[in-house]
């Protein structure tokens, strides 16, 4: 099977792009067909509302920190067991960093890489006919990157949807959806994006009610009529980040859920099985495991809960004296020494690692990194070039005394300086790795 697909763009983020991929998902799984969604860039939340909504699990594509080999590879694992699949685009569909040519992290890029047609979402509050210049623009921005169709979105009348769109399909693009102004379709977000799926205790209803308004608002027939296949060239997963074990303890609950899809599929097929550990329910890392791995998250909303975890914190550190323990993020918060709530108050956290860190001291560090190891640990071999990104608003306001654990870049490949540490088997940073350097 060779999935079809197609990639749900917009101007910028908050266009409303993100509901109606997910409620097109949802829509398409209902009506019986296999349908997968894949997100461009760095986003581990919103593939977990497209797991949801479809069963199938969600995929990030990202041409910056993935080599076109691993992205071939990966776009030909989401085709393969799918009818379609639908490409939501991070932030707006040219958006990305400078680089090399299809390198900038963009869905564009994507675009043109896989020759995907672009189903773009016009948020048309506050204009009418001034939208039709806004994708008239889209449309002969870059001849390599195909707009298929637009969606109107946050109309507020019949006469507003007829203005927008009569002047839209003026200019020879096909109008094949209108919203209708409703917040209550809006999904609930907090500082690092939506909140996650998991933490809905009502999510498929949400999930069905997206669907219906997509249902009522898009022409979804002529939508899959403008998807075309998804046919990549060979890849091979050799720029993965490979399994830190045969056996790996992975945190899993409300503080720690920051796990690429794509990550822990590879894991999985190359042989390795993830063990799921709560430290919120005061669980420690199996002892029969290889590797405790403690993603990212949001430890700064549980931080109290987490200090009291008498048995995750002996456990882990009884591990952590023979094998490795490795912390992203808001991982890497909870080796450290100390968390700072929001509120000002000051948790215990394991003290495997001597930094602290501030949640109430906020400043938003964003940005594709690269580094280098100069040390072996869970991520690889020292001297292995990881790409990923920082997405974060802690800060630290204590350093310790441990050794870092790696160079670290910019998307540009500007120094930024040291960056994580590592002491005996245990290491962390806040960088988020996404697949190995090529």
């Amino acid at each position: 099977m060779t999935a079809r697909a197609i990639i749900i763009g917009a101007p910028r983020s908050g266009s409303g792009k993100t509901s109606v991929t997910i409620g097109l998902l949802r829509a398409l799984a209902r009506r019986g067909l296999k349908v997968r969604g894949a997100k461009s860039g760095p986003d581990y939340i919103d593939p977990g509302f497209h797991t949801a909504a479809t069963g199938l699990s969600g995929v990030n594509l990202d041409s910056w920190a993935m080599s076109p080999s691993l992205l071939n590879a990966l776009a030909t694992q989401a085709a393969d067991d799918a009818e379609y699949v639908i490409l939501e685009s991070a932030m707006g569909l040219f958006d990305g960093i400078p680089a090399p040519q299809g390198r900038s992290g963009s869905a564009a890029d994507l675009a043109r890489l896989y020759g995907l047609p672009v189903l773009l979402v016009l948020d048309v509050s506050g204009q009418s006919t001034t939208a039709a210049a806004v994708a008239k623009g889209f449309a002969t921005y870059d001849p390599d990157v195909r707009m298929a169709g637009v969606v109107l979105n946050r109309l507020g009348s019949e006469r507003h949807r007829k203005l927008s769109g009569d002047a839209i399909e003026a200019i020879g693009l096909p109008v094949v959806g209108a919203i209708m102004r409703d917040p209550t379709l809006n999904l609930p977000e907090r500082h690092l994006g939506l909140v996650q799926a998991g933490e809905y205790e009502n999510l498929m209803t949400h999930l069905d009610r997206l669907a219906d308004m997509v249902e009522r608002s898009l022409d979804i027939d002529a939508i899959l009529a403008l998807a075309t296949p998804l046919e990549p060239a060979a890849g091979n997963f050799g720029d993965a980040l490979q399994p830190p074990g045969q056996r790996i303890a992975l945190a899993e609950d409300a503080a720690f859920t920051f796990l690429y899809p794509h990550v822990a599929t590879h894991w999985r097929k190359a042989g390795a099985e993830l063990v799921p550990f709560s430290p919120l329910a005061d669980e420690p890392p199996a002892e029969d495991c290889d590797v405790c791995w403690l993603p990212g998250g949001y430890p700064e909303l549980h931080a109290g809960k987490l200090a009291a975890a008498a048995n995750f914190r002996a456990g882990t550190a009884h591990f952590a004296k023979t094998k490795p323990v490795h912390g992203e993020c808001g991982g890497f918060m909870v080796l450290g020494e100390v968390l700072e709530d929001a509120d000002g108050t000051s948790h215990r956290m394991l003290g495997l690692l001597g930094h602290s860190t501030s949640f109430a001291k906020r400043k938003m560090n964003l940005g594709y990194r690269e580094a280098r190891l100069r040390a072996g640990c869970p991520l690889g071999s020292e001297g292995t070039l990881i790409r990923g990104h920082e997405f974060h608003y802690a800060q630290m306001t204590a350093t310790g005394n441990d050794e870092p654990l790696a160079d670290l870049a910019d998307g540009q490949g500007n120094p930024l300086g040291a960056s994580g540490y590592r002491r005996g088997h245990v290491s962390g940073t806040f960088f988020h790795a996404i697949a190995r350097g090529a």
